[in-house]
């Protein structure tokens, strides 16, 4: 008989996990240089300057552009391609606000295509079906560490004269066809938010092979001042989104270990991956040909209809049982938040889905995107460390087969 879950009485597989600090004595030092020197202010130090120049040059691009944070950067990427009040932007329903804040502020109009089941990406069909006349950019955002299907997204974008923005922030160092994340669109932006495979607490950064698009990102992120000593004269609104010195003193030490890093995570998840295969009812993400995930999250199915559970259900048994799990990952249908629901974006207005610059009326309601409705029930996605060992992913293997034990054979004698 199945051992009892720790959610209804019985003793947690996991007591405690191997746990590890990122930051060392690599960042201290260059913090403490930064602090010596007299000058934390991006404009007039020179670690933000070093951080976009090796950062540019660790991802073979020829510019990239620091920011407060990833959600800085996505709003930097479109400001300089040129959105303007009413145009739509097309990407994932599957993410965080960040994604598309950067949208709303320039009042223009995300509209959500839905994803390809088995990996939770943007599919390119559905980007096509979601082409209008008023439709400019395609934000495709890289999900838990694997990436979007580009090619076809890239054609797509080349057919309908649309640009493209990388969302890396869940994406570092993934791989789509022997290239990077972020290399293949118009701008590549990352984040470097807490929980990211490399940090500086908060910050971004956005990466691009135009001059053009470079300049205006980096004006975008600076209210639209010109630091080449031309003076002073915005010729358009951006916000402050600067990094600090402190910061970019931390990226700048991150950048030198984030290869070890992801190859850390990659070595978790295979172990993981080799121990829960043939579990029934579980079933691992199938890595597509030419893929290479980097694991920020690792995900699995389970099947819903055998096991009588949804995955929010099954996570919180995990969870009971000592197991991080992304819980809240069934909450992050973008266009079922109150926010588009309501069209509340900017007070009573009901801008910019309503705006007369747009001209149209866009619904926001469940059954939109099925696809991706239906990927948050049945997918457990847990937290994972570099810091973990064996004998730690031996445990939560142990935790999952006891979990999807108890409801296979409570499912079993209730068909009974």
């Amino acid at each position: 008989m199945p051992e009892k879950p720790a959610i209804f009485g019985g003793r947690p597989v996991v007591r405690k996990l191997t746990t590890g600090n990122k930051y060392g004595s690599e960042e201290i030092k260059l913090l403490k240089e930064a602090v010596q020197s007299g000058i934390l202010f991006s404009a007039e130090g020179t670690r933000v300057k070093e951080f976009q120049k090796e950062f540019a040059k660790f991802f073979g691009a020829k510019y990239a552009v620091a920011v407060s944070s990833g959600s800085a950067a996505i709003h930097a990427a479109v400001g300089a391609l040129g959105i303007n009040p009413g145009d739509e932007v097309i990407t994932s329903p599957i993410s965080d606000m960040g994604s598309i804040i950067g949208v709303l502020y320039q009042n223009a109009i995300p509209v959500f295509a839905d994803v390809n089941p088995d990996t939770h990406t943007i599919d390119p069909k559905s980007i096509e079906d979601k082409i209008t006349k008023k439709t400019r950019g395609i934000i495709a955002v890289h999900l838990m560490g694997l990436s979007c299907d580009m090619d076809p997204i890239m054609a797509i974008a080349k057919r309908h004269k649309l640009w493209v923005v990388e969302d890396c922030a869940q994406s570092y160092l993934s791989e789509y066809k022997g290239r990077l994340n972020g290399t293949i669109g118009d701008i590549g932006c990352f984040s470097l938010q807490e929980s990211k495979h490399m940090s500086a607490g908060e910050g971004g950064i956005l990466i691009t092979n135009e001059i053009d698009l470079y300049k205006k990102a980096a004006l975008y992120g600076d209210k639209c001042y010109y630091r080449d000593g031309s003076g002073r004269n915005p010729v358009f609104l951006a916000p402050n989104y600067r990094m600090t010195e402190l910061q970019a003193a931390v990226a700048l030490a991150q950048l030198k270990k984030i290869k070890e890093v992801v190859n850390a995570y990659r070595e978790v998840a295979s172990s993981l991956t080799g121990r829960i295969t043939g579990i029934n009812g579980v079933k691992t993400i199938n890595l597509p040909k030419g893929y290479k995930h980097s694991y920020y999250l690792y995900a699995f199915k389970i099947d819903v209809d055998t096991m009588g559970i949804t995955a929010p259900e099954f996570g919180k048994a995990l969870i009971a049982e000592g197991v991080p799990v992304r819980l809240d990952y069934d909450k992050l249908l973008l266009y079922a938040y109150d926010l588009f629901l309501n069209k509340s974006a900017y007070g009573k207005s009901k801008c910019p889905f309503e705006c007369h610059y747009y001209g149209k009326k866009i619904e926001y309601r469940m059954g939109i995107c099925p696809n991706a409705e239906k990927a948050l029930q049945d997918t457990v996605v847990l937290i994972t460390s570099r810091f973990w060992t064996d004998n730690d992913v031996e445990k939560i293997a142990e935790a999952i087969r006891k979990v999807a034990g108890y409801y296979l054979k409570r499912r079993r004698d209730y068909d009974l």
